[in-house]
């Protein structure tokens, strides 16, 4: 925004400082002067600033003159304008606040024969004309001029209606839905039923906090005035805003939140203006306040505040006396603060100062004790304090499932798959699709866009989005995962809890020299999954899956072609092919990559992360001879090589040490339903060299334990 020395020494005549020496002062204060353009003998400097969005009241000449004369210690005069005194009224205006939870503060004042035509300067040193010059501001007619310089010179936006135009009185209200208004740029507009309105007893007059309507627009004919100051709830302006595409002067600072008790004198500063033209006041000022909303932003409650805890945060000071009590009370005086309790005083010990702070109603950033803090520090200056390295009691200590987290990552990476980092926000209805739990998705208050509107409850939509992009840059082969937190509860308690996703699809990540090309599959997923939970103890896992129509798989998975990862009893997470339907929105079910499947997954690691990891465990390499037998077994198609391996576990001999599937053999010449497995098993003794009568006596009891488990020699 762009602010005139002039006008600022304009407030402060007792500003000695220059303008190069007082942008720089200003900046250092956080107020930041990006550019300083001199405007030519006596016509002083323009500032280009740039002012955060915390700091709407330092958006306007007053506000920078507040922050100046805290800085220098000058004393501000009051915004005070006069007015002629009015004449009596047959009855006060009427106006209502029916929408009290948007509207907390609304005035209106009534001027007669008021003549509209080109501004006046109304006063010496409020030269309407000459500082609208300087700032390249467009003079239009005096009544919107008024509303303009009222902005620019105190940051309260105001509105001036024709009078006559008005039927009845104003209500402010939400708008019913389907109704139509016509505003100041000449668009017709279908207002919804979250759109607050200043209407009156027939028809909407303007979108409040945003912009006037053109049936009650000033115009040259103009004779009689309504001056309108008030003040809108941010959240309520900011929806009408993002609804209708609008942003305005008046929207920008409303947004960021105005000051509740600056609609008197922005209405009087209006009036004034407009009467240096002629005309007269009918009755008094209107002031309609609602006492919630008065509580809330000008009645706040006080913040007690210790010098103690200000020396204690801010440390040491270039100054031998560092900062004083003397010195927090000018500071915070000055910045519109009220103090009560203990003063500054020679006899005052200097850390025992304490003080009842009541907050300025144009500070609405302010909420905390720190703020305060931080405020004494901006403005006494951060260069006076003494360079220090904070202080440092212990060492860093890593989170209890550091650990955890760095082993899974190690086993995916060792598998072939490269970490990624999706966005935390995903839209409604891939949360709705993916949350483990209906109704636990977390909306934001303000969303950037439809598709980023809630907190993502699975890490899957982003993994699935990571995909596709790779997929439509023609990047066939993709094994991607993503470790990353995932939300759940209610927008009042949030619930955090850390979770994988993985994906793939294209060429097996084994694919090389020695391994024939093949697409990557369920069973590749399968043994990634197994590699995972390996890194963790536990008595049991497995995985199993759940009928089509039971509807118990999670919706982005293919119900055919999906599985449940249970350890210990719980469910720790599902793997499998993605839904057709997925892939079909998505675009990934094209004619080239139907034979391509996309693999995706999510592990629930807070559930892992309760089990211990896997510690390996070394033994002694023996010198003595190992021992290789193979057993040819026939099996039903229906006993699973997990059954057998179950059987080799609980015979629980020390000397075996290996057993594995050397072959696995179909034959029509075996039996219906039947297939034919080499069982390979390894004795060997830490001790010494096994003798025959041991390995025969092994053998019968492999023997016997797998035809317990349904398996028969091959003769």
């Amino acid at each position: 925004m762009k602010i005139l020395t002039q006008w600022l020494r304009a407030y402060l005549p007792g500003l000695n400082t220059s303008d190069n020496q007082l942008a720089e002062d200003l900046t250092l204060r956080g107020i930041a002067v990006e550019g300083v353009f001199d405007l030519g003998a006596g016509n002083g400097s323009l500032y280009e600033m740039d002012i955060t969005t915390n700091r709407v009241d330092a958006m306007n000449h007053y506000g920078v003159a507040r922050e100046a004369a805290a800085i220098y210690g000058l004393k501000l005069p009051g915004l005070q304008f006069a007015l002629p005194r009015p004449k009596a009224a047959a009855k006060p205006f009427s106006v209502k606040i029916e929408a009290q939870d948007a509207c907390g503060r609304f005035t209106a004042r009534v001027l007669r024969d008021v003549a509209i035509g080109e501004s006046k300067d109304w006063f010496p040193g409020a030269e309407v004309a000459t500082y609208f010059k300087l700032l390249e501001q467009k003079m239009i007619l005096n009544a919107v001029d008024a509303t303009n310089y009222a902005w620019l010179a105190m940051g309260q936006p105001t509105h001036a209606f024709d009078l006559d135009k008005i039927e009845g009185g104003i209500v402010v209200r939400r708008a019913q839905k389907g109704e139509r208004l016509r505003t100041l740029d000449s668009v017709e507009r279908v207002l919804d039923a979250e759109d607050l309105v200043v209407a009156d007893h027939a028809k909407p007059l303007a979108l409040a906090g945003v912009m006037g309507g053109w049936d009650t627009m000033i115009t040259p004919a103009t004779k009689n005035v309504l001056v309108e100051a008030a003040w809108f709830d941010p959240m309520a302006v900011r929806r009408t805003t993002r609804r209708h595409g609008l942003h305005t002067d008046a929207s920008h600072r409303f947004e960021r939140g105005a000051d509740f008790n600056a609609a008197p004198a922005a209405s009087a500063l209006v009036c004034a203006i407009l009467l240096a033209n002629g005309g007269w006041i009918e009755g008094e000022l209107v002031d309609v306040r609602v006492a919630a909303m008065e509580e809330k932003t000008a009645r706040r409650k006080p913040i007690a505040l210790k010098l103690s805890e200000v020396q204690r945060i801010l440390g040491e000071t270039v100054e031998e006396d560092g900062i004083l009590a003397a010195t927090v009370e000018g500071v915070l005086k000055a910045l519109g603060c009220g103090l009560a309790g203990q003063a500054a005083s020679a006899e005052l010990a200097k850390d025992d100062a304490a003080w009842s702070v009541t907050l300025p109603s144009w500070r609405l950033d302010l909420e905390r004790e720190i703020d305060l803090v931080e405020e004494i520090a901006r403005v006494y200056g951060y260069n006076r304090f003494a360079n220090t390295l904070p202080a440092f009691g212990e060492g860093v200590k890593a989170l209890p499932w550091a650990a955890s987290e760095d082993a899974v990552r190690r086993v995916l990476m060792a598998a072939g798959f490269h970490e990624a980092i999706s966005s935390t926000f995903c839209s409604a209805a891939e949360a709705a699709m993916t949350a483990q739990q209906p109704g636990q998705v977390v909306p934001l208050g303000n969303p950037l866009s439809e598709e980023a509107g809630v907190l993502r409850p699975s890490l899957v939509p982003g993994m699935l989005g990571m995909i596709t992009g790779n997929l439509h840059r023609d990047v066939g082969d993709v094994q991607l995962f993503e470790v990353g937190t995932i939300f759940s509860g209610t927008t009042e308690k949030v619930e955090e809890r850390p979770a994988l996703a993985f994906g793939a699809t294209g060429s097996s990540p084994e694919t090389g020299p020695l391994h024939a090309s093949r697409a990557v599959d369920f069973y590749d997923m399968k043994g990634v999954v197994e590699q995972v939970l390996g890194r963790f103890q536990m008595r049991a896992m497995y995985f199993d899956r759940f009928p089509a129509e039971a509807g118990l798989a999670p919706a982005w998975l293919h119900p055919y072609r999906a599985a449940r990862v249970v350890a210990e009893g719980v469910t720790v997470g599902w793997f499998g092919q993605a839904h057709p339907r997925e892939a079909e929105e998505r675009k990934l079910a094209t004619a080239s990559r139907l034979k391509e499947p996309v693999l995706v997954g999510e592990l629930y690691l807070d559930r892992l992360y309760k089990l211990p990891l896997r510690k390996p465990v070394a033994h002694e390499i023996s010198r003595f001879q190992p021992v290789r037998r193979d057993f040819s077994l026939i099996l039903d198609e229906g006993i699973a090589w997990e059954t057998v391996e179950h059987a080799l576990e609980g015979l629980q001999i020390p000397e075996l040490v290996d057993w594995r599937v050397r072959e696995v053999f179909r034959d029509a010449r075996l039996g219906k339903g039947e297939y034919s497995l080499l069982l390979g098993v390894t004795f060997q003794a830490p001790d010494r060299t096994l003798r025959e009568e041991e390995l025969k006596d092994f053998e019968t009891r492999v023997v016997e334990a797998v035809g317990k488990a349904g398996a028969r020699l091959r003769r």
